[in-house]
């Protein structure tokens, strides 16, 4: 009998390759998705192809955090463009406030519903750009809790968060995903909503820089053509 778990699923290129990751450790997965109120729905049809792709459940929520401040839920709110320096030196504004604590919060709650032992979500802590819930020991912390705080735990059988991409530059995590046969060409990483990716905003600089330096093509398609 397989192993069941939750995956969380952005259609980004890091939640994609943990989706891979958690197929080839032979769970038999259910994607989450949320709709939040975010700037731009492109990532959610990159999730919905992503698991056409796997022919995997995919669960999208409904959850409306517009009412947080960030850049990527409010659009009186700029996406910062180049930015200068170290991207994981400053919090920036695109963090959403709590939000993997939100989102981790429902993953568990759906592991548990569907008797999952595992919650896959693709967090990174070494290019990344500098949110605090991305951090190893806010995973260390949040394992406690739902030890503490929910039936399976108290039952000693916790849902087990799985981060197989925290301690991978992003060029690791190209270099997996494509060792794992994942659709990379599906994936949307862009805070901005365009038919093309702008190649400018954090997401966009950190995936260039990981496809470089992985030594592959990223074959989305870029504004100024910054994939080629």
């Amino acid at each position: 009998m397989s192993k069941k778990a939750v995956v969380l699923l952005s259609g980004g290129l890091d939640s994609t390759t943990t989706l891979a990751q958690a197929l080839a450790d032979g769970c038999e997965c259910t994607a989450l998705s949320f709709r939040y109120g975010q700037r731009h729905t492109k990532e959610l049809d990159s999730a919905e192809k992503v698991c056409r792709h796997y022919n995997v459940a995919h669960v999208v929520i409904d959850l409306n955090l517009s009412s947080f401040r960030s850049a990527l839920t409010r659009k009186d709110i700029d996406v910062p463009m180049d930015r200068e320096g170290k991207l994981d030196e400053d919090i920036p504004i695109t963090y959403v406030p709590a939000r993997n604590i939100v989102f981790m919060s429902v993953a568990a709650g759906l592991a548990e519903s569907i008797d999952a032992e595992y919650v896959y979500l693709g967090a990174n802590a070494v290019d990344y750009s500098g949110y605090p819930d991305d951090r190893p020991d806010f995973f260390e912390a949040y394992q406690k809790m739902l030890e503490k705080g929910t039936k399976a735990g108290v039952e000693g059988h916790a849902v087990k968060i799985m981060t197989p991409l925290l301690y991978l530059s992003k060029a690791d995590i190209v270099r997996l995903g494509k060792k794992l046969g994942a659709p990379l060409e599906l994936t949307w990483s862009c805070y901005n909503g365009g038919e093309k990716a702008c190649g400018h905003c954090d997401s966009c600089r950190l995936r260039l820089e990981g496809f470089r330096a992985a030594g592959y093509r990223d074959e989305i398609p870029y504004e100024d053509g910054a994939g080629n």
